[in-house]
């Protein structure tokens, strides 16, 4: 036991070295975290023939030792590298693992791996859980028409182009062959879904959802779980118009409100409004951030959460964000320029709690009451502005008018009605009467006494 101890530490210590030593490729950093899963493996195969009783952990015991390199709630470099496991994800991992084995395990098991600390872990479990998280049987898929089938489709050329330009979404360094049958794969995708719902309107951005399953659990049961999200968690941002997506953005001046008044008028100040953050929504994040890590973490908890959460989580951001907020200056240009990038170091783990508590302290149905109020002062102020607008045009006319009655046209031509565009008329004529006059007296008169 002792001399597997100390190799179990020995692989950490080696990867942890790599990892500080050189920047890998994706490649490099899949195979470097892939030997240290297979060696953990055969450490558990070697002692599940003799497995402790008194294990809560049943028959997929792990050699798991505590360590001090990382904990969920501290920030973590964003990159596509993969990390070793801590002890605390070894646990969970193998819990996991017992429940896949367990055909009683339920729906809301599932939810709580998913939205709890650290998520599904790796992709692996997430290709077996997140079709059990929405209710897609892998088994009974359908097959995928080839592209040739649906390029006739009137978004196809828009789509064509959104997933060309989903390059930095697949793994870097990817062979030319491989990625260009993913974006084809892509492309069926989503034009499968918008075929068989109509009334569904594809979005840009949709394709940042669309690829993340893609990645994690293969073209035929993405399609089924893109299916299912399209005509709830994502059927709002899949309408006519924007208009239902603008008013779930309105929800983060409240919540902001609720934790921090002082932000929220900063904020409103500024009239930074919410642009920031329509593409996190629109993609779960996926679009923004640089970590594929962190993309299927928030995708873990999205998928075992109430749609409104990528909202909450927004929300948190912004809190989480004041102390930088409040050094920038009032004006839109600076906060939406700081808002719209996310920071490379963002504690998700400590994010997701947050926006958990958000939610339970402010259900949407609060929310939504404050959005009300929200549309209907704004409304108020549009109809002010507009009255304002137009007593300022009324004074502006009337001006205009008046002083004509006094001068020469007016006294001439009493009955003439005088508008702007008479005015200048006139007063265009009046000048050139002046220059010819000029004209006339400067040159033709000596000319003519010239002559005599």
């Amino acid at each position: 036991m002792e001399k597997v101890e100390q190799l179990d530490s020995s692989v950490t210590s080696n990867s942890m070295t790599d990892h500080n030593s050189k920047s890998l490729t994706s490649f490099e950093a899949d195979r470097s975290f892939t030997e240290f899963c297979d060696e953990n493996s055969r450490l558990v195969e070697d002692i599940r023939e003799s497995p402790s009783p008194t294990s809560p952990y049943g028959k997929n015991v792990a050699l798991v030792q505590p360590n001090n390199h990382r904990r969920s709630d501290e920030p973590t470099e964003l990159s596509f590298e993969k990390f070793p496991e801590n002890h605390e994800e070894k646990l969970k991992r193998i819990k996991i693992e017992n429940a896949l084995d367990d055909s009683a395990t339920t729906q809301d098991e599932w939810r709580k791996f998913a939205k709890s600390e650290y998520g599904l872990i790796n992709d692996d479990l997430r290709r077996k859980v997140w079709p059990l998280l929405v209710g897609v049987d892998p088994t009974q898929v359908d097959p995928a028409p080839s592209l040739e089938q649906l390029n006739s489709h009137p978004e196809y050329n828009q789509v064509v182009l959104d997933v060309n330009r989903s390059l930095k979404r697949f793994p870097p360094g990817i062979p030319y062959e491989q990625r260009v049958a993913l974006q084809d794969q892509l492309t069926v995708l989503i034009l499968r879904v918008i075929i068989k719902y109509p009334h569904l309107k594809y979005y840009q951005g949709y394709h940042d959802v669309a690829i993340t399953f893609l990645l994690v659990v293969g073209e035929e049961v993405a399609y089924h779980v893109m299916e299912i999200l399209s005509t709830n968690h994502l059927v709002e941002c899949m309408q006519e118009t924007m208009e239902p997506t603008q008013r779930r953005l309105m929800f983060i001046y409240p919540l902001v409100r609720k934790e921090s008044a002082s932000l929220c008028d900063f904020l409103e100040r500024s009239t930074v409004g919410t642009l920031f953050a329509l593409p996190w929504y629109l993609t779960w994040f996926g679009h923004s951030l640089n970590s594929y890590r962190s993309v299927v973490r928030l995708y873990d908890y999205f998928l075992a959460s109430e749609f409104l959460l990528p909202i909450y989580v927004t929300s948190a951001i912004v809190l989480y964000r004041q102390s930088e907020i409040f050094q920038e200056d009032c004006d839109m240009a600076s906060l939406h320029c700081l808002l719209s990038q996310l920071p490379e170091d963002l504690p998700f783990e400590y994010l997701l709690k947050n926006a958990e508590e958000l939610y339970r302290k402010y259900p949407p149905k609060m929310i939504e009451k404050d959005v009300e109020n929200m549309i209907a002062k704004e409304k108020q102020q549009r109809l002010k502005e507009e009255r304002d607008r137009e007593r300022r045009k009324a004074a502006y006319n009337k001006g205009v008018a008046k002083p004509g009655h006094n001068s020469l046209i007016g006294r001439l031509f009493p009955n003439l009605p005088l508008t702007r565009r008479s005015v200048f008329v006139t007063t265009a004529f009046s000048i050139l009467v002046g220059f010819c006059a000029y004209y006339y007296r400067a040159h033709l008169i000596p000319l003519s006494a010239a002559v005599r």
